[in-house]
């Protein structure tokens, strides 16, 4: 099987809003249902495990009930960072799911990922054991030591910039979690740095620009632009 875990714990303190992020609507839809309807329309994904936040428990299962969110199977309460609301997925997936199944952990505010990189992200996670959705580092790249200036660079073509779905195994994502807790690693930014921290390799999918993280009042403005391009396309 091909799980998604949809990682929706966060409170959206940059956002500015009363709300988390990833329930604001924007054209009278919350933004998590539209990153659920991506995996929901995937012929690959089969079930569909939701991280999320406290007290948006009732109100996720009545947007999914209304969106027609039927491979929704469970939600679980999201953890005091990202690694642990991870942690919180996996472990509830362990209860009723292979080791052997492949699981793909996205951010719910990422609602503009593309059946294209779902597929590669799976495919490559086949092939390879894992796989990270990453673009190019388009940008030069500054080495600074006191956040003010810089004397140094990277180059860009050693550096990828990462993004989600990220997939593996789920008996390797269980055992990485319980590797980090034995070795005092409890906070790590990504699944992809958790795996790097403890020494395993990760394998590359690709990704895209539009696979934008809605973080900022402008990114939701950015959000609402590619909408209205895709509709165009639509009606063409």
């Amino acid at each position: 099987m091909n799980i998604a875990i949809i990682i929706a714990g966060g409170s959206g303190v940059r956002m500015g809003q009363d709300i988390p992020k990833q329930f604001l609507n924007v054209y009278d839809k919350p933004v998590i249902v539209y990153t659920l309807e991506a995996f929901q329309q995937h012929p690959l994904i089969d079930s569909i495990e939701v991280v999320c936040i406290d007290g948006w428990h009732d109100v996720l299962k009545a947007y999914c009930k209304q969106f027609g969110i039927s491979k929704f199977e469970n939600v679980v309460a999201g953890g005091a960072n990202g690694q642990e609301s991870i942690h919180n997925g996996v472990a509830d997936l362990l209860s009723r799911h292979s080791g052997d199944d492949i699981v793909l952990i996205h951010d719910a505010i990422r609602p503009m990922v593309t059946a294209e990189i779902i597929t590669n992200c799976i495919h490559v996670c086949q092939q390879c054991g894992n796989a990270i959705t990453v673009i190019p580092c388009a940008e030069a790249m500054l080495l600074t030591a006191d956040g003010k200036s810089a004397d140094d660079q990277i180059a860009r073509t050693s550096l990828k910039r990462t993004q989600t779905p990220q997939a593996f195994y789920l008996k390797d994502l269980a055992d990485a979690h319980a590797e980090a807790q034995r070795r005092g690693i409890t906070n790590s930014i990504a699944s992809c740095t958790l795996f790097v921290e403890l020494g395993r390799k990760v394998y590359f999918s690709e990704g895209a620009e539009k696979n934008v993280k809605l973080t900022t009042p402008e990114d939701i403005e950015i959000f609402k632009a590619l909408l209205k391009s895709e509709n165009s396309k639509w009606i063409k």
